[in-house]
């Protein structure tokens, strides 16, 4: 049973019916998170003007957000954003499940995607706490200042979702991915 109401997109009204038009549109559905940030319309608002900002104005390509979004559900243990992403990631972005799995892991074929990887996993391991070294080696692997301030955004936004959708422990409305499938994505 979830823990939060959700709202109904069908009988919102006014700005809660706007942002669900304009939720539909940032992400082509309305998914049950949604329907839960909507209890607070600047909320849902905030989270789709940040989407939508990154998704048309970021340097970060739909297949490294996607990859972002893996490792940063993974890590938090969120079956529903894992579940979104692994459907967004191989569906929408066009990774194969051997790349959203190992993005899981924070590991990428791709060298850029890596270092793009290996610096979001300190910043949702370490709580921000970004070393010298380790932003010498981004910036050695090719990541600009710019690039390192959109990858922070990107884990700060996944790790909004992740920890509102365990808190409001709402139905999963994508294909399932369990964070516990952990063991079988090692292999």
């Amino acid at each position: 049973m979830p823990a939060l109401h959700t709202i109904d997109p069908e009988k919102a009204f006014g700005e809660a019916a706007t942002l669900f038009t304009a939720t539909h549109q940032a992400l082509g559905v309305i998914p049950n998170l949604a329907k839960v940030m909507a209890n607070n319309p600047a909320v849902l608002k905030g989270y789709v003007d940040v989407v939508t900002a990154l998704s048309a104005q970021g340097t970060l390509s739909a297949g490294v957000r996607e990859r972002i979004a893996l490792l940063v559900a993974q890590e938090n243990r969120s079956d529903y954003c894992l579940s979104v992403h692994a459907f967004r990631g191989t569906k929408v972005a066009g990774l194969t499940t051997a790349e959203a799995t190992r993005a899981r892991r924070g590991a990428a074929e791709d060298p850029w995607a890596a270092a793009v990887l290996d610096l979001a996993a300190v910043v949702v391991r370490d709580h921000g706490a970004v070393s010298d070294a380790q932003l010498a080696r981004a910036r050695h692997a090719g990541l600009s200042d710019g690039h390192v301030v959109e990858v922070i955004a990107h884990v700060a936004l996944s790790v909004f979702t992740n920890y509102l959708a365990t808190a409001a422990r709402i139905d999963i409305d994508w294909p399932l991915v369990r964070h516990t499938d952990w063991e079988d994505a090692m292999t």
